[in-house]
């Protein structure tokens, strides 16, 4: 039996009318079979703070810091913290798991359309705090499309988005594997190329 992850997710209610999911969900994770860009990250002394589930997801291995919050904007409000607490060489990695959870699941169209603009409406906090050397990108694990039939993730290409000061930007082309966001965040922050995925730093500016 191949199991990767075991998800607890605490519930109150006790009929179909009022059950409702809390935000104290966990994420029992089988820890990963080698060192991660965290681990590398850490490993030189830089730190890596965890905003959501994100420290769940790796085993808590590679994690400086975890900051947690229940909803999307509470989220965001952790995130920017994180990003003012950050420095040279540090990582902030944030997951918004409200569009999976509440909406991509659930199939709401409404909701999820609702809940990109709020987050839409809060970018400008974030780009707002980018200096002159930082990279943002914004990008998503899989597929949740909330006009599919069923209850399940969808597949589609998920999209990459990345700016910050200094970058012109550019066209990565269809990518093959999400190491290649992870080997690129390793080339912005100074680490040596890992064994999987190939950065595409240079095509977005990032030896300008």
């Amino acid at each position: 039996l191949r199991i990767g992850r075991v998800i607890a997710r605490p519930f109150v209610g006790e009929t179909t009318a009022t059950f409702e999911r809390t935000y104290n969900r966990h994420d029992y994770a089988v820890p990963p079979p080698e060192p991660t860009l965290l681990d590398r990250l850490t490993a030189r002394g830089s730190r890596v703070i965890a905003v959501g589930k994100i420290g769940d997801i790796f085993a808590h291995r590679g994690i400086s810091q975890v900051r947690k919050a229940a909803g999307n904007m509470a989220m965001f409000d952790e995130a920017l913290g994180a990003m003012d607490d950050a420095g040279d060489g540090d990582l902030v990695f944030a997951n918004f798991v409200d569009f999976d959870t509440e909406f991509g699941h659930r199939r709401d169209v409404a909701g999820y359309a609702a809940a990109l603009e709020a987050f839409d409406l809060r970018l400008p906090e974030a780009f707002a705090r980018l200096r002159q050397g930082d990279l943002l990108i914004l990008t998503a694990d899989h597929g949740n499309d909330p006009t599919w039939a069923g209850t399940d993730h969808t597949r589609e290409r998920v999209p990459v988005i990345g700016t910050g000061p200094g970058l012109k930007g550019g066209d990565i082309g269809l990518r093959t594997t999400f190491a290649d966001i992870g080997e690129t965040v390793a080339e912005h922050l100074g680490l040596a190329p890992g064994r999987y995925g190939s950065s595409f730093y240079a095509a977005i500016g990032g030896h300008a």
